[in-house]
């Protein structure tokens, strides 16, 4: 047989039959056939592919513009998440070479506004399920180090027509032969700018293009927005409450009609239909001869309103892992043990946000740097290292109730269950600098003939959990 013989395949068709099963919601009923009329079996990258995702970041972008509880949640998540930035701690064992280093950061940071673009790369990533930022090079920066962060939007990275038929490239990502990003397609301009081309790209390696998005799929190259799912709602909870303002609105106006008693062709005074009579405040009105004036009452769906409007934001909130007092900005009929319990589920998602952030974003910022310190003389020793040991602090969590919080760490710290270093950190502080600027706060107390008094004091904490606040 010759190599290029072609071997006839026989091509079978399946007629769909009744699935029988042990599990309900795999059996083919008529119920379950309407409820999952749109499950598929694609792909995750054709799942999402490139005009659902556009269709996704369009809608999600107008909630967030016009529906104020979309706007709150998603600034919500970008201040928890980022704060007022996150703040490096070098773990060298030379401490001095340490504060060198997390100066030379800090001023970098402050200069480019760090700390700004990663609030903007959170609120993107909610809107859009992803964003990108290159690593590139800025001449108006003072310093040694001329890096800087050049945020993308999703819709400019996208694939140019001439590799569409590239099996290793999916929407503007370049896949190598172990499917990891090699390059970036990234359009110059934003597909709706007015000066927009078509095919005017910029290729840019992978190494200079961090790409931030939660994947829900393994053999997902690109992110969906955070609030997909909550789109349907914020739609439905804006159309009610315009219905119901219109009502109030309705209602507290003075709305009549005139109406007769006469027969037809009777004694009444013509009128024609939609004519208006003029109504003044606190004056009599003289109507024509034989009609009267009915008042129209607006009924308003006051009393279904409030729990409605809870029910639909707390189904919005659980899909954002957000407890229903933060996505409202209501914590009316909270307790303490409610409260915390809630807290302590978002705060904990909060910090693997963080920890996500930190690998995914930080890190390779970081690398950046380093990579274009290190050239200058005054930190020449960094060449010699290999990896540089460091962790990030970000903003430490409000408690509910700061005493009862002040005496657990007390407790804990007399019980040596933990460390100054922890318990500094759950405020996002680091410890050896709070450590010395306590201490030269007792130099100068000292110097200045003042005494601490230290008083041994009790937290004496009653069970008033069911007590609300």
């Amino acid at each position: 047989m010759w190599p290029f013989r072609r071997k006839s395949k026989t091509i079978r068709t399946t007629v769909p039959v009744t699935l029988h099963a042990k599990y309900d919601a795999a059996q083919t009923t008529r119920e379950n056939i309407r409820h999952w009329i749109m499950a598929d079996g694609l792909s995750a990258d054709a799942a999402a592919n490139s005009d659902v995702r556009k269709k996704l970041r369009e809608r999600a972008r107008y909630e967030v513009a016009n529906n104020s509880y979309a706007k709150g949640i998603v600034l919500t998540l970008a201040n928890d998440c980022v704060g007022t930035g996150p703040r490096l701690q070098v773990l060298t064992a030379d401490d001095e070479l340490n504060k060198k280093i997390e100066s030379a950061f800090c001023t970098w940071t402050q200069m480019i506004g760090l700390a700004a673009k990663l609030r903007t790369m959170r609120m993107a990533k909610s809107t859009d399920g992803e964003t990108f930022a290159i690593l590139t090079g800025n001449n108006k920066l003072y310093g040694p180090v001329k890096l800087d962060l050049h945020l993308v939007e999703a819709d400019r990275v996208t694939t140019p027509y001439p590799k569409l038929l590239d099996d290793n490239t999916v929407d503007g990502i370049e896949l190598d032969s172990s499917g990891h990003p090699s390059r970036y397609n990234i359009l110059r301009y934003h597909p709706g700018d007015l000066r927009a081309a078509i095919n005017d790209f910029d290729v840019i390696d992978a190494n200079a293009v961090i790409h931030w998005f939660r994947s829900d799929r393994p053999g997902q190259h690109r992110g969906v927005p955070e609030i997909t799912p909550a789109l349907p709602l914020f739609a439905q909870l804006r159309r009610y409450t315009l219905a119901v303002l219109g009502a109030a609105e309705t209602a507290a106006d003075f709305a009549a009609v005139l109406f007769t008693d006469a027969p037809a062709n009777g004694e009444a005074a013509q009128v024609e239909p939609m004519d208006i009579v003029e109504l003044e405040k606190r004056m009599a009105t003289v109507l024509p001869d034989g009609w009267k004036l009915g008042q129209i009452k607006a009924e308003q769906p006051a009393t279904a309103y409030g729990e409605f409007k809870r029910e639909i934001l707390n189904e919005i909130a659980r899909c954002l892992n957000l407890p229903y007092n933060i996505a409202a900005c209501n914590s009316s009929g909270y307790n303490y043990a409610s409260g915390r319990l809630d807290h302590q589920t978002y705060y904990k998602s909060i910090r693997v946000e963080q920890a996500d952030m930190a690998s995914v974003v930080l890190d390779q910022i970081l690398a950046a740097w380093m990579y274009e310190v290190m050239l200058s003389s005054d930190f020449s020793v960094l060449r010699t290292l290999s990896y540089l040991p460091h962790q990030w602090f970000f903003d430490g969590t409000e408690h509910v109730d700061p005493a009862k919080e002040a005496n657990a760490q007390k407790t804990r710290l007399d019980s040596n269950t933990t460390t100054l270093a922890a318990e500094y950190a759950r405020q996002g502080k680091d410890w050896e600098t709070e450590l010395q600027q306590r201490a030269k706060e007792k130099q100068l107390m000292a110097e200045l003939g003042l005494t601490e008094e230290k008083t041994e004091t009790a937290v004496l904490v009653e069970d008033d959990d069911d007590e609300e606040k």
